[in-house]
């Protein structure tokens, strides 16, 4: 599977942190976005691989953002977050995400795995 990646998350230091560590680790960054609607956007015109959505976006649920993801873009969703997956595990399950990274675990083999196992 083609890794082109889009961010989503609220924190621009974060966004900047994570695709500086998967561009480093070879899964090219295609864009990021701040919001849901801007992630919307993004993912229509850049059309990336895998979309890394955090579940709080400054007051928007990742989980609502997810679910309208899957729906008009085919790409794979992969939440993330830095609370623990315990936190919410049935949610997640029962998402429209492939899956769950915690930030501190995210990594080009991270999300590799997880596209394996999970595919």
């Amino acid at each position: 599977m083609s890794m082109r990646c889009l961010l989503v998350d609220d924190s621009i230091r974060f966004l900047q942190a994570a695709r500086s560590l998967l561009e480093r680790d070879g899964i090219p960054v295609v864009g990021v976005a701040l919001s849901g609607t801007e992630a919307l956007a993004r993912a229509a015109e850049l059309t990336p691989d895998v979309v890394l959505v955090d579940l709080d976006l400054d007051g928007e649920n990742g989980f609502d953002v997810a679910t309208e993801l899957a729906r008009h873009v085919s790409a794979v969703v992969i939440l993330i977050s830095t609370h623990a997956l315990e936190d919410f595990e049935e949610l997640v399950a029962a998402s429209a995400a492939r899956g769950f990274l915690p930030k501190s675990a995210l990594s080009a083999r991270a999300i590799r795995e997880l596209l394996d196992n999970e595919g």
